[in-house]
């Protein structure tokens, strides 16, 4: 059994006696002007209910950090990408509490998928801005459609294949020290100092077969090849915490760094969702769907794949639909109180596609799609169960052509993400899913991410 000490952005993990029975939460907010932080304490013991008391003598903590688009993130008008993900890195290690940092054993972090840097392989500074999750590269997807087998994963022009490939034909030839990177890859790197190293499970989108847990030779072929970074299984320990991090803020000698993973990954784990035909569904800025499954799918015409999970698969895709839409439209309190009035049991008459911008990856593969948010009602509950209930619609589109593509048939889905958080839309997921939807016991998969950490530890 586990205790937490975790909020949106950062989790650390207490090893407790099997005896324990149940946990409990003490939860503070933190008003910083910085990425949003909520702080919430389990602690141990006597001292259960005071946040200031470390671990008992001898245990270690594991600490996990979430940048994926329910995390760590920072208004879409920062420019400079790269240099907001750092700043923001080393202000969640100034969070952890002075008192905890020599407790802490190891470190792991999860990043949004296909979010790709190209950077310098001696100094780690980025060669070119970062390419985001949901930025496409359509010069490049004949390019990777002419190398790759059909339908495979990196056959979307939001692939991170598709953005090295259009960074190489643009600059990259002339670039003799690049690697690529991944967002949690790179975020790691400055913390392990050990520059090229990712994980088979933000690697899948380059091209990594982590059925073979190779590289395939269609793609070692390539001159680009050699910017491709080491792949490691996830949580596996890549080094100790670099001299200049731990004194600047006293961890320990022995903190261990751990590859990482995607944030949708994170999150499936720190639901706990243990046997195939149990998924997650992470409803952040966008919609994802994992699905635990027996079998392996992939299949880019639908933006579908299948990340490795021990001997198993997470079958799934990601959404550019999801809480980054009604954000745009509603504030946090109008969600809470317009989402009061909505009857879940009633279905709305209003198809919707709400799309932030146009494009789709998942469960359509489609750069030119349009939003569609018309006919809007003059009832803004009515507006915004409209638009709950299309993206349930989508939701209950991608679980079904999970299991036409022979998937492991879904059976109960668990809410990570802030919509989890929305008892009316769990209700409307519910009724349009035809399924048990339930919010995970964790939400935040900065939780999943130290539960990498632990494992890296124990290793």
């Amino acid at each position: 059994m586990l205790n937490s000490i975790h909020h949106s952005t950062t989790s650390l993990l207490l090893p407790r006696p099997s005896s324990a029975k149940h946990e409990t939460g003490l939860s503070n907010s933190l008003a910083m002007s910085k990425p949003r932080r909520r702080y919430g304490a389990m602690t141990h013991g006597s001292n259960k209910d005071d946040p200031e008391v470390g671990p008992p003598g001898g245990e270690r903590l594991y600490l996990g950090m979430d940048f994926g688009t329910s995390g760590a993130r920072k208004s879409e008008e920062t420019m400079d990408w790269a240099r907001s993900w750092k700043a923001t890195l080393f202000l969640l290690l100034d969070d952890v509490p002075s008192h905890l940092r020599e407790t802490i054993a190891s470190i792991s972090i999860d990043g949004t998928s296909a979010t790709t840097l190209i950077i310098d392989s001696t100094t780690g500074k980025p060669l070119w801005r970062p390419f985001l999750y949901n930025e496409t590269c359509p010069d490049a997807l004949p390019t990777v459609k002419s190398i790759a087998p059909a339908n495979h994963t990196v056959c979307s022009s939001s692939s991170t294949l598709c953005k090295l490939v259009s960074w190489w034909e643009r600059r990259g030839s002339n670039e003799k020290s690049a690697v690529l990177l991944h967002q949690a890859d790179w975020l790691l790197w400055l913390l392990h100092g050990k520059m090229g190293v990712s994980d088979y499970n933000n690697a899948l989108k380059v091209g990594y077969d982590p059925e073979l847990d190779a590289y395939p030779s269609w793609l070692l072929s390539q001159p680009y090849s050699e910017l491709l970074p080491s792949v490691r299984a996830p949580g596996t320990s890549i080094g100790h915490l670099k001299e200049d991090v731990r004194s600047q803020f006293g961890f320990a000698k022995d903190c261990a760094i751990c590859a990482g993973t995607t944030d949708s990954i994170a999150a499936f784990l720190a639901a706990g969702a243990t046997e195939p035909g149990k998924a997650v569904t992470s409803l952040g800025s966008t919609l994802a769907i994992k699905l635990m499954s027996t079998s392996r799918v992939d299949d880019a015409r639908f933006g579908v794949y299948s990340h490795r999970l021990d001997d198993k698969w997470l079958v799934g895709g990601a959404s550019n639909t999801g809480g980054a839409v009604l954000r745009q439209i509603f504030t946090d309190e109008q969600l809470v109180k317009l989402s009061e009035h909505i009857n879940p049991m009633e279905p709305s008459p209003l198809d919707y596609y709400p799309l932030k911008t146009a494009g789709e990856r998942f469960p359509v593969a489609d750069p030119k799609m349009a939003p569609r948010l018309h006919p809007r009602p003059e009832s803004d509950v009515d507006f915004l169960h409209g638009i709950l209930e299309s993206i349930a619609r989508i939701e209950a589109k991608g679980f079904n052509l999970l299991k036409d593509l022979g998937a492991t048939k879904v059976e109960e889905v668990f809410t990570a993400g802030g919509g989890a958080k929305n008892e009316k839309w769990t209700k409307i997921r519910e009724r349009v899913l035809g399924l048990p939807v339930s919010q995970a016991s964790q939400t935040e998969a900065a939780y999943g991410a130290a539960l990498l950490a632990l494992k890296g530890a124990c290793i």
